[in-house]
């Protein structure tokens, strides 16, 4: 089943129909993303709606939905959300992104902290750059000292974003709820986009 969280409400409400057929829900990972740059002053605000309405909103209906469903289940629950380095530091050229970014991280915690007493354990991961069709790459591009701007001089791959998501899910995480872990090969550390002109 596909949603198409650009349409809303109706793409979070397609989660509502997956939860009639299979039952129940015990884990959540919004992981939809859109972007697009351009500079602050040029940005249109149908644009600026787009990403928000993906990222952000689209994020608040699904968890909304399936928090629901795991309260009514009485068994707790797992939500994770997929932010972007880009929550803790700005995109440059890339002002909704980087504020949808920042938002999801806030409603992460948000989520968080009200769930909790459901024992629903609710954190973001946050990663740098990873070969997606978002960023024009697959997998096939994760190549050694292929970007040297990045500490560990690579891409990441999926797999290595989705064994952190997996690990939130088990119980290994039983102790972990309202981070934002980052998956960046070192990039926060040097943060190379910096260009003063």
């Amino acid at each position: 089943m596909q949603l198409d969280l650009g349409k809303l409400p109706e793409g979070a409400q397609a989660l509502e129909k997956l939860i009639q057929r299979l039952g129940r829900i015990d884990v959540l990972v919004n992981n939809a993303g859109a972007m697009t740059k351009a500079p602050f002053l040029d940005m249109a605000f149908d644009e600026w709606r787009k990403i928000f309405t993906v990222d952000v909103d689209g994020a608040f209906l699904c968890s909304q939905i399936a928090a629901r469903q795991m309260v009514k289940q009485g068994q707790g629950g797992r939500i994770i959300n997929i932010t972007s380095v880009h929550e803790h530091t700005p995109l440059p050229d890339a002002s909704a992104y980087t504020a949808a970014k920042h938002a999801l991280g806030g409603l992460t915690k948000a989520m968080a902290l009200e769930l909790v007493r459901h024992k629903i354990l609710v954190n973001a991961v946050a990663p740098g750059a990873i070969a997606t069709p978002m960023n024009g790459m697959d997998d096939s591009d994760v190549k050694p000292d292929a970007e040297p701007s990045i500490p560990l001089r690579r891409f990441g791959a999926t797999h290595e974003i989705a064994s952190l998501v997996a690990w939130l899910c088990s119980e290994g995480a039983n102790y972990t709820t309202g981070q934002s872990l980052i998956v960046d090969g070192g990039f926060m550390l040097a943060n190379p986009q910096f260009n003063p002109e």
